[in-house]
């Protein structure tokens, strides 16, 4: 297709399509907190359930082929864009149609299995969001495919706004009224329909206002369907392997852990205990946000120089991508380990399964390394086996369900994630130094990583237990919480970006190259400043 657009716009567009999918990222983390709030642990359950199917499906279409979409249209002519789209349109109405008709009709056989019945109403009322996947993905795709990526990001927070708020909203109602958990679930599931049939109207509507759009009726060229359809397949699944895997552990989850533990436990406690348990997704999602977003804001450059036959290699943007991932990842994971039993009470309003989520939060580091390491693979074009070894991780997290929660319920889970994503990503990481033989990391860095956190771990825990045990006593429980928390944070990021500065783990020229970088390189300079004899 003819470029419509140049690349001072095209990096506009692309950055502000990221800032949107920062901000759809936050909001689907932090809203399960004051939907917890509202429905309880039994409640949190109940959604978390269903939520999986939904997010599988929405990813895939809604994003994976969206991108799609927008390689197939770009990479052709513009002549043959009416039949890509027909194309395109066909085989998302057939895969959104088929998984459409299982939830729907096969609702009661899916939440048998799971062992809740009562999850039947849920999952088809979620299953109607399926019903808007062809026409959002197609709309989203040949937005992209011209460069304007303006009407992608605005619907992909005004789905995410209006889902949110008819969420929680709904289930205040509900709640109110004195309605059953399982209707406030289904509210939640109306949230998500009301928000995709939101970002469908968005774009149409501003579809028909475009002057110039490709025209989706043009019959003058036709384009063999086959080719387009498989193209379309295998871009989908890589552009949304990621995210698809981490919504995969969630199913494995819903079907396996409630059921395990209902075998040793009374099911309302097995309910509960799922719902605590379930507490530790947004607390990942927050926590592998700030290293998946600086150390893939690299992957562009990576991307460019390896292009280049001539010029800077791409292997110093590799070797930045990887200990971004490494530095922020682990500093998000202990930190919050470090704090979690405050953090736990001050979300949640208890410290219930307080040891197992500690564990879940190691999967911040695993995913705040793997992410990035799959981007690369991606842009080289490898897929195949990445997507193998993530496979391989997913039966490992099974294979440890059956093993570990009968006999450790929740901690055995978190306990079975973290395997998981270990065997995934030590398999990701030998396969990519196969793949490109660079030196990730000196010793250096390790070293100076391991003291900044026992710099951080040895203010933060006196601190923390002085400040629960003396200063913040008599104040109300989650008050206390609330403040031990905020202030251990700020505090233990402080300690460990401090020492980081100090010990220049990172050139200033590197932290030049990441959103808000130019305050760390500052913060280096002012700590390294020779001092004046």
């Amino acid at each position: 297709m003819q470029q419509q657009w140049n690349m001072k716009t095209f990096m506009r567009g692309a950055a502000l399509l990221a800032a949107a999918g920062i901000i759809v990222k936050i909001l689907s983390a932090v809203y399960r907190i004051p939907f917890q709030n509202l429905v309880g642990d039994k409640g949190f359950y109940i959604y978390q359930q269903v939520y999986p199917f939904i997010g599988i499906i929405t990813v895939w279409t809604s994003a994976g082929f969206a991108v799609a979409v927008s390689k197939v249209m770009a990479d052709r002519d513009r002549a043959e864009s009416g039949a890509v789209m027909r194309i395109a349109l066909a085989c998302l109405a057939v895969v959104s149609g088929a998984s459409f008709l299982v939830l729907f009709l096969g609702a009661e056989i899916i939440t048998g299995w799971m062992g809740d019945l009562q999850l039947a109403k849920l999952l088809r009322a979620g299953s109607l969001v399926i019903l808007f996947m062809p026409l959002l993905a197609l709309l989203k795709g040949v937005y992209q495919s011209e460069g304007r990526m303006a009407p992608v990001a605005a619907a992909q927070v005004a789905e995410q706004v209006v889902r949110v708020t008819v969420i929680l909203a709904g289930t205040l109602i509900v709640v109110s009224a004195g309605a059953s958990l399982y209707m406030a679930g289904q509210m939640a599931m109306w949230g998500a329909v009301a928000g995709e049939a939101a970002g469908v109207l968005l774009l149409f509507a501003l579809f028909r206002k475009w002057t110039g759009r490709p025209d989706f009726r043009d019959r003058s060229v036709s384009v063999r369907a086959w080719p387009v359809v498989k193209e379309l397949t295998a871009i989908s699944l890589a552009a949304s392997l990621s995210s698809l895997i981490l919504l995969f552990f969630q199913l494995v989850d819903s079907f396996t852990v409630f059921n395990l533990m209902a075998e040793t436990m009374e099911r309302e406690s097995a309910m509960e205990a799922k719902g605590v348990y379930d507490r530790g997704q947004p607390l990942v999602q927050m926590g592998i946000l700030l290293a998946s977003t600086l150390s893939l804001s690299i992957v562009p450059l990576v991307a460019a120089h390896t292009a280049k036959k001539n010029g800077r290699t791409a292997e110093p943007f590799i070797r930045l991508a990887w200990r971004l991932a490494f530095l922020f990842g682990w500093a998000a994971a202990l930190g919050l380990i470090l704090v979690l039993p405050y953090v736990n009470e001050m979300l949640f309003e208890t410290r219930s399964g307080s040891a197992a989520i500690m564990v879940f939060c190691i999967q911040i580091f695993e995913l705040s390394l793997i992410l990035p390491l799959m981007a690369v693979l991606q842009g080289l074009g490898r897929v195949k086996v990445p997507a193998l070894l993530l496979l391989l991780g997913l039966a490992v997290k099974v294979a440890a369900n059956w093993l570990l929660v009968p006999q450790a319920g929740i901690l055995g889970a978190s306990v079975a994630g973290v395997a998981g994503f270990a065997a995934a990503g030590v398999g990701i990481l030998i396969y990519f130094k196969k793949v490109w033989p660079v030196r990730l990391a000196e010793g250096r860095f390790y070293m100076m990583i391991s003291a900044a956190s026992l710099m951080m771990a040895a203010v933060l825990v006196p601190w923390m237990l002085l400040a629960d045990m003396w200063l913040f006593d008599a104040l109300p429980a989650r008050v206390g919480a609330t403040l031990t928390a905020l202030t251990g944070v700020a505090l233990g990021a402080a300690v460990f970006l401090s020492v980081i500065a100090k010990t220049r783990v990172l050139s200033e020229r590197e932290w030049y190259l990441i959103p808000f970088g130019r305050w760390l390189a500052a913060l280096q300079l002012i700590l390294n400043k020779p001092k004046r004899k």
